[in-house]
């Protein structure tokens, strides 16, 4: 059994032997027959490129020559006599390949140089392939760039002296030059990621940057040149300092200088667009170094179209300055009274100016320049706008004129109003841009370095609102205290009425009310007339003003009164009367400002002196009571009834 089994095993090894030298001369010829067709192959690669040269089948022979390098990197170790041939026909393939590349180049035929172009990769020319391909997209551009820029050059000349400036297009001639940059990028995305992948759109996008500094920053040199915008800059920075000089040459059209403006505008948009859309594009690259990115940014942040974009960005900080300062200043000029209109033009005219440049100076996408405009904004708000606002609230002898024989001057009371209107409008307007530049800021400038610096000049417009707010108080304050002598005599007469009522008295004042009505009615003829000319936020503060006055001297009154019991109930009345009144002449609660009233009229109306710690300290409920002790004690010691004894002993 045993010897079976060696034998077995034996006879299965040498099988195993056997199949193994059977299959290593099956590799070995399948070897000799792959390196057999390799030679057939590679001389029919070798006639292929000769035939191919001759017919002038470029394409074909460089697929051959292709063919054979892929063989002859497979089997190095023979065939040098035909590597040798094929290299030299790949040589001359090259040379001609090159020679129709260059004369296809010169000609300006695109279809040849696709033709050829194509053939670079093939032949392991990618990267000479692309510097030639760039070169001529280069070429291309700057071509048609210099005609477009001679053509602007030539109507330049033409409109000198003539008003032609409209046909002189500078905004249109540096669109185009970014329109065939980004064409040349976009439409030869293939080919360019053919020759080198993601790093031959960026070694192109590179060198195209170089045809937007040379050709861009001719087209703005020559624009400067044509607005004369050194001069005008000169002109308005001469007129600044020369403001107060009798017959100094009157400044620079703001019509023209705003028409100036926007294409300055339209062309920096175009800049920023320009360079974004290039950067992003970079961006967007998975294979391409990281540190590319940063790179290529400062590269076209400092190239020499940036640098001549921000000569013309402070150029255009001065002309935004100056159309902003001569309009705030027309708008001053020219106010007038709006047709149902509580407020002045100069109101309305003056913030859509301010906005207007704002929102121009955001749109520049320039840091500096929001930062400048938003700067002279506020200045020109807080000398000048400020100014004209505070002129006509000014006025020395407002009484005399606002009432002739103790009758309300509608005139003076619409000149008082309105001028008050302006200043109420006018902070509300200062909160919504400065609201709306903060908003437009935040989408355009991200960075926080740069959110910082709008955010300390939008600090100032806050201020501003405050001041505003200010002056009207002081406004508010001073056209009360105008009107507050015409009402004090009723308020005086009321001294003259007697709270020691009976009852008979107290039912005879219910049909016959002895001040109330007649306090309204001078209320109604000194204030309410005024109601029609102010906003609501303004009349709601003048009452309130008036109304503080009238309590305060009630107070005054009362105190110096005697009351009894039913007397103390009839200054409930009174009050509730007053109270129920003016809720209706204002949207602002006006009940706690006869809180002290009210409260003067429960002490004087209890049964008995103790009754008041029913309503005192930890029995006093939600009521706060405004009366210190002292003054409970002295508003007690006011009925007629109550005797001195038990106001003293009271434990308050």
């Amino acid at each position: 059994m045993l010897s079976n089994v060696t034998s077995t095993c034996h006879l299965a090894d040498q099988v195993s032997r056997k199949v193994r030298e059977l299959d290593l001369a099956q590799s070995r010829v399948n070897s000799t027959l792959l390196r057999i067709d390799a030679i057939v192959e590679r001389g029919n690669c070798i006639d292929g490129v000769k035939s191919a040269l001759d017919a002038e089948d470029y394409e074909s022979a460089t697929n051959y020559v292709r063919t054979f390098l892929e063989i002859d990197n497979k089997f190095k170790d023979s065939g040098s006599d035909h590597r040798e041939q094929l290299l030299a026909s790949k040589k001359q393939l090259e040379g001609i390949v090159k020679k129709k590349l260059m004369a296809a180049v010169d000609q300006g035929d695109h279809a040849t140089i696709l033709r050829f172009i194509k053939l670079y990769s093939p032949l392991g020319l990618e990267e000479e392939g692309l510097q030639v391909y760039v070169g001529y997209l280069k070429k291309v551009i700057g071509m048609r760039s210099r005609l477009e820029y001679e053509n602007l050059v030539e109507l330049m000349e033409q409109s000198n002296g003539q008003n032609q400036n409209n046909q002189v297009n500078f905004v249109g001639c540096l669109t185009n030059l970014f329109k065939d940059i980004v064409l040349a990028v976009e439409e030869n995305d293939e080919i360019l990621r053919t020759l080198c992948g993601e790093d031959g759109v960026v070694y192109a996008i590179f060198e195209l940057q170089e045809e937007c500094d040379s050709r861009g920053s001719l087209i703005l040199k020559k624009y400067m040149e044509f607005r004369k915008l050194a001069k005008l800059s000169s002109e308005i920075n001469s007129q600044n300092k020369n403001l107060l000089t009798v017959g100094a040459p009157e400044g620079p059209n703001p019509r023209e200088i705003e028409l100036y403006l926007e294409e300055i505008l339209s062309l920096m948009q175009l800049g920023e667009d320009y360079t974004q859309y290039m950067v992003s594009k970079i961006k967007g690259m998975t294979t391409v170094d990281p540190d590319l990115v940063p790179r290529a940014t400062k590269a076209f942040r400092t190239g020499s179209f940036s640098k001549v974009a921000q000569d013309i960005t402070g150029f255009y900080v001065i002309l935004e300055g100056f159309f902003m300062v001569e309009n705030v200043r027309k708008a001053i000029g020219i106010d007038e009274l709006v047709p149902d209109s509580l407020t002045t033009s100069m109101v309305d005219d003056v913030f859509y100016v301010l906005q207007s440049c704002l929102r121009r100076a955001i749109s520049t996408s320039n840091i500096s320049s929001v930062v400048a405009v938003l700067s002279g904004a506020s200045s020109l708000l807080n000398n000048e706008y400020y100014e004209a606002l505070q002129l006509k609230v000014r006025e020395p002898n407002l009484g005399p004129k606002l009432f002739l024989g103790g009758v309300g001057v509608q005139k003076t009371g619409t000149e008082i109003a309105t001028a008050l209107n302006n200043i109420d409008l006018s902070s509300e307007y200062v909160l919504k841009l400065k609201h709306e530049i903060e908003e437009q800021c935040a989408e355009v400038f991200p960075a926080p370095t740069e959110r910082e610096k709008v955010k300390s000049c939008l600090s100032e417009l806050a201020d501003l609102s405050n001041t505003f707010k200010q002056a009207q108080n002081a406004g508010m304050e001073q056209l009360a205290a105008t009107v507050t002598p015409q009402i004090r005599p009723v308020l005086d007469s009321v001294a003259t009425i007697s709270y020691e009522l009976s009852e008979s008295e107290y039912a005879e004042n219910e049909v016959n009310d002895p001040c109330v009505q007649r306090l309204l009615h001078a209320f109604e003829i000194n204030v309410a007339w005024l109601q029609p000319l102010m906003t609501t936020n303004n009349y709601d503060s003048f009452v309130h003003l008036v109304i503080d006055f009238i309590v305060k001297r009630l107070e005054v009154i009362m105190m110096q009164k005697r009351f009894s019991q039913l007397g103390g109930l009839q200054l409930d009345r009174d009050t509730r009367a007053l109270v129920s009144h003016f809720s209706g002449m204002t949207q602002r609660t006006v009940r706690d400002k006869f809180a002290r009233l009210t409260q003067m009229a429960t002490i004087l109306n209890l049964e008995k002196v103790s009754e008041i710690l029913d309503f005192w300290g930890e029995n006093s409920g939600p009521m706060t009571w405004r009366p210190t002790p002292a003054e409970v004690r002295r508003v007690l010691s006011l009925r007629v009834d109550f005797k001195p004894e038990a106001i003293a002993a009271l434990k308050l």
